[in-house]
Formats: C-alpha cells, structure tokens, sequence
C-alpha cells in the first residue's frame, strides 16, 4: 500500500464523515470516534460529537475510550509470543501453568481438556465469566488471584469443541499464565512485549497516566426515555486481561497495522509476531452459527459483509462500545469507538468497505519484482504425472517458489527451502503441508523430477 491508496481514502472523506455523522445520529450517540488504517498510515480519522457533553469537549483521534475485549487480542498475542519462544505450547492444558485448576470443576472429562488452544479460540467450554459476575449489579472480579482461591467454583460448563462460548475467564487465566511465565505483572508483559515496541503511547491500563487520562471520554447510558446524556456507572476500572486496555484511534491503528505481514510491506513496517504466526492467528478455526456468517480465530474473529470477510474484535462496557476491523490481504483496517450503546462493529465494516472500494481503484506504482534466488532457476520448468495426466508450472512468482496447476489455480503449493539442497517442505493451509519435497538429478545435475510426499512428477524440458 502506497500514497495512492492513501489518497484514495482521502478523497472520500466527506462520505466517510457523513456515515459516522448519521450512525451518532440514528443511534442517538454523544458521540464517536473513527479512523481508516491503510497500510502504516492511519489514512483518515474523525471525531463526530462529545467526548464529555458537559465541558462539550469534542471527540478526535486521540480520544481515550475503554476498549474493553479488543484487549483480549493483546493478550493472545502475548501468548503465541510466548509459544514461539518455545516456552508455551499451545496444546498443553492450562494447569500446567495454573496448577490451582486441578480442583476445578470438570463434568465432561479430565481438566486437561481445558487447553491454551481452546481457550484462546472460545471452545474450551470454561464458564462465561468469573464466579460471582452480575454484569447489571456492577460485581466482576477481576483480579485472577481471587478466583484461582475460590477455584472450587472454577469450571467447564459444555464439553470441548462443541460451540463458541465466549469466555472471559479463559482470557482472564490466559493472562496470569503470561504472568506467570514472564515472572511479572501482566500488564508489564503487554507494555514490553507490544506497546513499547509498536510506540503505543497512549495506551494503557488503569491506573491511567495524568496525561492519558485527562483525554478521556466518558462513558454513556442509553438514552431510551429521554435526551439527556447520563454517565455510566459501575465496573469500575480495572487492568485485566479480558477486557482492561485504555486507547486511542490513534494508537488502535498501529495496533491494526501490526496484523499486516512484514512480507509485501514497505520498509519500517513494525509488528511483533512473524508473519506465519500472524497468518495462524487470522485464520479461522471453526464456524459459528448456522448462517456461516461468523467464524473464531485465535483471539479474532471474522464476520462476512456482503461478500467481504472481516478479522476483528469488539469490545463493551457500560458506556463503550468498540470495533477493530481488518484485511491483511489489502493491508486495510477500521476502527469505531463509541462513548454509548451502539453497534459500533457495523460502522467499523460500513467505514472499511467503503475504504476498500476506494483502494481497489488507485493505482499504485509498479514494483520491482523480489530477486529469485539463483538455485532456484534449473528447478523451473513443466512438471507432469503422464499416466494421470496431471501437468504443472514450478514458477517463480510475486517472490514464492510455487507449483501452480491451471487447472486448479486457487490451490498453488508453495516451496519453503529447508537447509538441504534441492529439498523443500509445503507451506501451511494445504492437503500437503508440511510433506517434505525432493528434486531429483541425474549423472549430468540435470533435474528431471520431484517426489512430493507420497508422489512424484517427473520434469519436462522444451523442445529445441
């Protein structure tokens, strides 16, 4: 992504703006808060409103909202951080970080069922909330210490890998074993691990900096009886895990960027995971809902509008309501936050879309091709299955050592080198991943096939 694009989201600003301006309205809002993120620019931002109606003090990129579960995607981050470190795996259960939940409630088979995985993807089938919550009596307790001492009261409450059930408990253990393993607050681990280093400075947990706090919106009830803008009350704040972060567009859209591969990107590009973890992260797990509108990732989630799907995360609390949207494949994302009751996941989308209309029309500047690597070039060529009659092209292309099949043009196998000369493996996502590759030479070095996994194509030169 380019200035094209960005330019392109530029020039529809008007009708961007005028979208917010009508949800805030149709919602009967004090206000919201939105920004286009396109490539690792934050392309386009707008506060529409009160971040406080009584000192009308207006809503902006740098607004501080309550970003409530959006949190959740730090904290799986910091996990599969921590799996890539090798000091995690994501299989293991979770009381081997938290051997207090050996004592916790398990009806439907042993409590090693409640793995790291299933938690971070919501089908571990923990209890929805910490024991005790009452959402609207404004009791949660968020301190995971306390709960680990009632762990009696700890539990599964549907079998494993039946149906998403939402948990904030699992999010809420997941960022105690973060804890646990880095040997400090959790907070500290999501400040070092990701703030820091993508320079989100303006995000944080409570207590909030003087500086980050005094930009902070408050938070509205409903207005269902009356006009009158009410503040919401309750659940006080709290830095946790499942749903305790503070932020701003601003610093949501770096946030947003950093799901972007570093593959393709421009140079300075900052994330902190590699690509083929952010890859994994963004793939969806299993479906949701007979609609098949809905499915969970590792802590996202992917919604389909239209005939475009979303990776994303919302977040609520009284008096907020948030979304983060993205497509890593156009390098494009939205961001609304709301200071009162809204879907602020349809806006974030309506905005997206119209952003990724415009970007689908700029045109951006040709680039130069990624160098082939020169032991590649006498592996090119036709390979086929004569008996089968299976033919493909081994390409080089838009930087991958590919196997393309004309005939099944979406299903492309992509090389990775291995140490081995001339031996490879299949990238993920694909009925052969992982299956080891070799190319086979003769007397001369002349390559004249390739065994993959179970089958071998044997190497076509062209004719003189």
């Amino acid at each position: 992504m380019g200035e094209a694009s960005v330019a392109a989201v530029t020039a529809i600003a008007g009708k961007l703006e005028q979208r917010v301006a009508a949800f805030v309205r149709e919602h009967r809002l004090p206000g919201a808060s939105a920004g286009i993120v396109v490539g690792d620019e934050l392309a386009w931002s707008f506060g529409y409103g009160f971040a406080d109606v009584d000192a009308r003090r207006p809503h902006d990129e740098h607004t501080i909202f309550r970003i409530a579960s959006i949190t959740k995607t730090f904290t799986a981050t910091a996990i599969m951080q921590l799996r890539d470190e090798g000091r995690v795996h994501l299989d293991d259960p979770a009381v081997a970080y938290l051997p207090e939940l050996r004592a916790a409630a398990s009806p439907f088979g042993a409590i090693e069922t409640v793995t790291i995985r299933r938690m971070l993807s919501h089908e571990s089938g923990l209890m929805g909330d910490p024991p005790g919550a009452r959402w609207f009596h404004d009791e949660y307790e968020f301190r995971p210490e306390v709960n680990l001492g009632k762990v009696p009261e700890l539990g599964t409450r549907i079998p494993p890998n039946v149906q998403q059930k939402y948990s904030n408990m699992a999010y809420q253990l997941l960022g105690e074993i973060v804890a646990r393993i880095d040997g400090g607050p959790y907070t500290e681990s999501i400040r070092e691990r990701i703030l820091a280093p993508l320079e989100m400075t303006s995000s944080a947990f409570h207590p909030l900096p003087e500086d980050i706090a005094a930009r902070r919106a408050v938070g509205y009830r409903p207005r269902w009886m009356t006009d009158e803008f009410t503040p919401a009350t309750g659940l006080e704040e709290f830095a946790a895990a499942e749903g305790g972060m503070q932020s701003s567009v601003r610093d949501v859209a770096r946030w947003l960027s950093a799901q972007f591969p570093v593959e393709g990107a421009p140079e300075g590009h900052r994330t902190v995971l590699a690509d083929r973890t952010l890859r994994e992260m963004q793939r969806p797990r299993y479906l949701e809902g007979d609609a098949w509108e809905e499915a969970w990732c590792i802590g996202w989630y992917a919604v389909r509008k239209g005939d475009t799907v979303w990776t994303q995360h919302s977040g609520g609390l009284p008096g907020f309501i948030t979304n983060a949207c993205f497509r890593a494949k156009e390098r494009v994302g939205a961001i609304a936050f709301l200071n009162g009751d809204g879907k602020a996941g349809t806006l974030a989308m309506e905005l997206g879309g119209l952003a990724l209309e415009a970007v689908r029309t700029a045109v951006e500047p040709l680039e130069v091709p990624k160098v082939m690597p020169e032991a590649y070039r006498d592996l090119l060529g036709l390979y086929a299955e004569p008996r089968e009659g299976l033919m493909a092209r081994l390409e080089w292309r838009d930087g991958d050592l590919r196997l393309h099949d004309p005939d099944d043009p979406e299903g492309d196998l992509f090389f990775v080198a291995t140490e081995v000369p001339d031996r490879f493996t299949i990238d993920w996502y694909r009925r052969e991943s992982g299956e080891p590759v070799d190319f086979h030479r003769d007397g001369a070095g002349r390559v004249t096939g390739v065994t993959i996994g179970p089958y071998t194509l044997r190497r076509f030169d062209p004719l003189a």
